[in-house]
């Protein structure tokens, strides 16, 4: 079993930022790519950005030159660096992960979810 936990989130002012941290544990075999995702209120979830194990990303256009997606895959940890925030970029950010477990088959794992919120 993969365990995933976000954190990181909070009310920030717009035009600031914020570092999240979502990290995967259990009986992990592989990590492959590891994304971020965010929902807001009555909206459907979207990708905000996604690495590959070897370190290759892409980011939703809305995002593009403000976030940052890195990982360290000694830790099984993602980052997402949120510069330049807007109030449009208030939501619960989530990680996925996919793994292949030691016992299992490979799967997607999603953690909780972390809210930010960007003030006016």
């Amino acid at each position: 079993q993969v365990q995933v936990v976000e954190s990181g989130g909070g009310l920030v002012q717009a035009g600031g930022s914020v570092r999240l941290s979502c990290a995967a544990s259990g009986s992990i075999l592989i990590i492959n790519d590891m994304g971020w995702y965010r929902q807001a209120t009555g909206k459907q979830r979207e990708l905000v950005a996604v690495i590959t194990r070897r370190g290759g990303t892409n980011y939703a256009d809305s995002v593009k030159g403000r976030f940052t997606i890195s990982r360290d895959n000694a830790r099984n940890t993602v980052y997402l660096q949120m510069n330049s925030l807007k109030p449009e970029d208030t939501a619960v950010y989530y990680c996925d992960v996919d793994s292949l477990p030691v016992y299992g088959s490979r799967s997607i794992y999603w953690g909780q979810g972390t809210q930010v919120t960007v003030s006016s």
